[in-house]
């Protein structure tokens, strides 16, 4: 791999789940001449050995069937922070991950997967199916009051950038005036920004009879969405999980939509990408 050069991290417990992720890096990794890095987390270090001559036969069949021979990490740790760790010290810009890639690794149970995305200072792309023939034509980004959703935007440009995608921006439809209020502010926010970058763009405004997230992910099906761009739960804790944050719902989608899970930064400022 080239020095300084980027690599979507692809968790990997040889499953089908797992290859789906893969097969998403795949077409990814070709548009924007990204390297791949497969993950299995073990629990002991005995098992490494075994673990990397499992994972160098699946770069080397990838090699043969894709002519992308990807990079194979096994490390000792746990799910739901060496994913995260990893993906920061091998220069990730990416993570995809299957929704049921990893229970393989370890066994899991509730909301896991927002457990192993939260914290991580690299996006997620979660993926339940193999990827369409066009990837990301339709992208659907979801607005609503919060500040911290601004940050997205950034990947809303690479992405429209690279595959000339159709982007439905989603605007919720609550009755509340001053959460209204603020999720038009983050409207305006967003047609500025991709009016500065030439990005074509459609507002829809959910009518507020549902929840927001099942709104969304009904509009999502209607116009046939190749991907979910949303932000995690700012300052998330225990009680979400318990609860249910409102991103489970729509990262467990049954319509089997991918979905780019952010996680919000300090500073809403400052955007990451592929760079």
């Amino acid at each position: 791999m080239e020095e300084n050069r980027k690599t979507i991290l692809v968790p990997w417990d040889f499953t089908s789940i797992a290859e789906f992720a893969l097969l998403h890096a795949l077409k990814i990794a070709d548009t924007f001449n990204n390297d791949i890095t497969l993950l299995n987390i073990v629990k002991k270090q005995k098992e490494v050995d075994e673990i990397l001559v499992k994972l160098n036969q699946v770069a080397d069949d990838t090699m043969k069937k894709y002519n992308i021979k990807p990079r194979v990490l096994a490390v000792v740790g746990s799910i739901f922070t060496t994913i995260s760790e990893v993906a920061s010290e091998i220069n990730s810009n990416l993570v995809i991950m299957g929704t049921h890639g990893i229970k393989g690794m370890q066994k899991l149970t509730g909301s896991w997967a927002l457990k192993v995305i939260v914290g991580s200072k690299v996006p997620f792309v979660v993926v339940q199916s193999p990827p369409k023939e066009h990837v990301f034509k339709t992208i659907i980004v979801p607005f609503d009051h919060k500040m911290e959703g601004k940050e997205k935007l950034a990947w809303v440009g690479y992405l429209a950038k690279y595959y000339k995608s159709e982007i439905l921006l989603f605007k919720t439809g609550t009755s509340d005036e001053l959460l209204m209020k603020k999720a038009n502010n983050n409207i305006i926010f967003a047609k500025k920004f991709l009016e500065e970058k030439d990005i074509t763009y459609k507002i829809f405004t959910a009518e507020g009879k549902k929840s927001f997230p099942d709104e969304t992910l009904e509009f999502s099906q209607k116009n046939d969405g190749d991907l979910l761009l949303i932000m995690t739960t700012k300052d998330i804790g225990f009680k979400d999980y318990v609860l249910g944050a409102t991103e489970q719902e729509i990262i467990a989608n049954d319509a089997k939509i991918p979905v780019m899970c952010i996680n919000p930064r300090e500073d809403i400022r400052k955007f990451t990408g592929f760079n």
